[in-house]
């Protein structure tokens, strides 16, 4: 791991939590606060929308999807608003809370959903 990763990492974690006071804002409109948890859910998730073994775009997808994600987020969001909440975030970076539970939420989550397709596939058999 180098210190830019890090750097990048920390920075990406910071830009998470803010998502995630920005969702928890009652201020927040409907529309950005789906678009928050949809890029925590996706950046938190094990799977991927293109698995990282193919080559470049298995890592391609996780270099455009969240920075536009996040991008989205912003734009939706009255600037005074993201501005609290990104200082908000920013004071927290040293104490950032480990995202393990909404990690492990995801993935319970994504092992419902392909229980659910895998009992379809076979009451159908």
């Amino acid at each position: 791991m180098t210190l830019k990763s890090t750097s990048i990492r920390a920075r990406l974690s910071v830009y998470l939590y803010a998502l995630w006071t920005l969702f928890r804002h009652p201020q927040t409109p409907r529309l950005a606060k789906w678009v928050a948890i949809a890029v925590i859910a996706y950046a938190l998730s094990p799977i991927d929308l293109i698995p990282d073994f193919i080559p470049v775009l298995g890592l391609l997808d996780d270099i455009v999807i969240v920075p536009l994600g996040i991008a989205l987020a912003v734009k939706l969001t009255p600037r005074p608003l993201w501005d609290e909440v990104f200082r908000q975030a920013q004071a927290s970076a040293t104490r950032l809370p480990r995202m393990w539970a909404g990690a492990v939420f995801v993935a319970l989550v994504w092992l419902a959903v392909m229980g659910g397709a895998a009992w379809l596939v076979w009451r159908h058999l």
